[in-house]
């Protein structure tokens, strides 16, 4: 190259250089910002502290339950339902026309345990002579898909076709009579420390999605089908399916 190439070579390549700082990337023009992501609103102490006495009382009654086995629900029941709901002191109050309700958290099987507990409210009434309040525990199984399915609704009645066979008890209590076979939903009571089963009607589940979504930024159903859930859990919260892994693992 002789030496008047090589000069403009030289004033040429600086050019080059200055035009191609001002040249975006190939791509480039097209991409968006990114969103930083919002992250999930804490729940309030108070409702922290509502949700913790609620899951702490539902495993304090179902591990009372079943810690005597003569009177408590047979492991061969507990291994095939699908969710297991707990209401700890349903108020039953009336004078001629009664009524009930109470919370509690159900929790529902998943693969090696069982899910993170949703909160749910129990209301119902009753006509008849009746005076005075009692407080009960209530214990459900939910036995088939079509039991939880009514679960999964924004409202969950039982009665008629829906309503609930009274569970039975203890070691002894056959897992394969008709009545468990057939009935996709499970009741038991405990009032004034007899555990038994109970027939259950004309109450009515609702999912308690204020404390759902202040706990977990999700809805029951949502907990309950398996959504993540991007909310650091307290440990309290998750007292009732460490003691349902405790009794039922599979």
């Amino acid at each position: 190259m002789n030496q008047s190439r090589r000069r403009q070579v030289a004033l040429i390549a600086p050019l080059f250089l200055i035009v191609a700082s001002f040249v975006a990337p190939a791509g480039a023009q097209n991409e968006r910002p990114r969103k930083a992501e919002t992250p999930p609103a804490r729940p309030s102490a108070k409702q922290l502290k509502e949700a913790e006495k609620k899951a702490r009382a539902a495993a304090k009654v179902f591990d009372e339950i079943m810690d005597a086995p003569d009177s408590s629900v047979p492991k061969e029941l507990l291994d095939r339902a699908e969710a297991v709901a707990v209401f700890p002191g349903v108020l039953k109050a009336g004078l001629l026309v009664g009524g009930r309700g109470g919370s509690g958290v159900i929790s529902r099987r998943v693969a090696g345990g069982w899910s993170a507990p949703a909160y749910f409210k129990l209301t119902g009434g009753s006509v008849g002579l009746q005076i005075g309040a009692a407080k009960t525990d209530l214990v459900l199984l939910f036995m088939n898909e079509p039991a939880l399915k009514g679960l999964l609704e924004d409202k969950f009645e039982i009665g008629g076709e829906a309503s609930a066979a009274a569970g039975p008890v203890g070691r002894a209590a056959s897992a394969t009579t008709n009545v468990t076979l057939d009935a996709g939903l499970l009741s038991y009571s405990r009032s004034k420390g007899l555990f038994a089963g109970l027939e259950l009607k004309g109450v009515v589940i609702n999912p308690d999605n204020d404390l759902n979504e202040s706990v977990y930024g999700l809805k029951a159903k949502d907990v309950l089908v398996g959504v993540e859930i991007k909310k650091t859990i307290p440990p309290a919260v998750r007292a009732l399916p460490l003691q349902l892994s405790r009794y039922s693992n599979k």
